[in-house]
């Protein structure tokens, strides 16, 4: 555990120092502003059209943003000889994958805490504050996204060499997960049998975590009604009491998955020399 902790002060340290994490928080800051510019035109509680496009610029820029943070901090240990000389020591492959997670975590979600502290400051001063219910899932939304697509930086970052190799996967990653995923599930869903398309769709929607994400929001803020009927058995367990903790369960067993990918690639790599 000590070991671990280590790790993560040394990871937000070193990610602090980094000026790719300045950059990401001057931009998100600019950009929360301008969701608050974009709410200020008319007052939005629940789920609007205004409020769907506000939550699909989050979505595309959060992950992003993530996958390149996360994804070279792990593929810099490895060109900057850090992991070669860290292995000498006795410090077990888990410590330093858990490490390294909770550190780029904590450092993310400073960034996304400032942004939407700014935003929400500088709506109270301006007289356009979000709805309590609103502004607290935007928060969900983006921590969720956050750690979840962390987990897919992580693996990016431990199956590429380089920082090259791992902005190439990010950014195809991100493509097919964000701005392609409507048209290519259409697409290959097209080609299933009718009674294979909604337990391969909910199969699909777990596996993609921005999507997973999208929909809880979505179903929260009241619209769940605009997915469709193939989403109805979603709509119905997100919003039961329990819902929030299924789906906060489901999150969890998806980052301690990846996470243990990460580790079985880079325990491997390391008993292989």
């Amino acid at each position: 555990m000590n070991d671990t902790l280590q790790v993560a002060l040394r990871e937000i340290k070193s990610g602090f120092r980094n000026p790719w994490a300045y950059s990401f928080l001057l931009l998100f800051t600019i950009f929360s502003i301008s969701l608050l510019m974009i709410h200020s035109q008319s007052f939005m509680e629940g789920y609007t059209g205004a409020t769907g496009s506000m939550l699909n610029l989050i979505l595309y820029l959060l992950p992003l943003m993530t996958l390149f943070l996360g994804s070279f901090s792990l593929t810099s240990e490895k060109e900057d000889g850090n992991w070669q000389l860290l292995s000498t020591y006795p410090l077990s492959t888990l410590s330093f994958i858990t490490g390294k997670y909770i550190g780029l975590a904590a450092m993310l979600l400073a960034i996304v805490c400032f942004g939407y502290g700014i935003m929400g400051v500088v709506g109270v001063i301006t007289g356009h504050p979000f709805g309590l219910l609103t502004y607290y899932l935007f928060v969900v939304f983006s921590i969720g996204l956050v750690l979840l697509f962390l987990a897919v930086a992580m693996v990016v970052g431990s199956c590429c060499s380089n920082r090259w190799q791992a902005l190439t996967v990010s950014v195809s990653l991100w493509f097919f997960a964000v701005i392609g995923w409507n048209s290519l599930l259409i697409g290959f869903l097209g080609w299933l049998p009718y009674v294979w398309i909604k337990p391969v769709l909910v199969a699909l929607t777990i596996l993609n975590p921005a999507e997973l994400v999208r929909l809880f929001v979505i179903i929260k803020l009241g619209g769940g009604s605009v997915l469709g009927p193939s989403y109805y058995r979603w709509v119905d367990w997100i919003e039961q009491p329990g819902g929030s903790y299924i789906f906060a369960g489901v999150c969890l067993v998806w980052i301690i998955a990846s996470i243990g990918l990460v580790y079985w690639i880079w325990e491997r790599g390391r008993t292989r020399g």
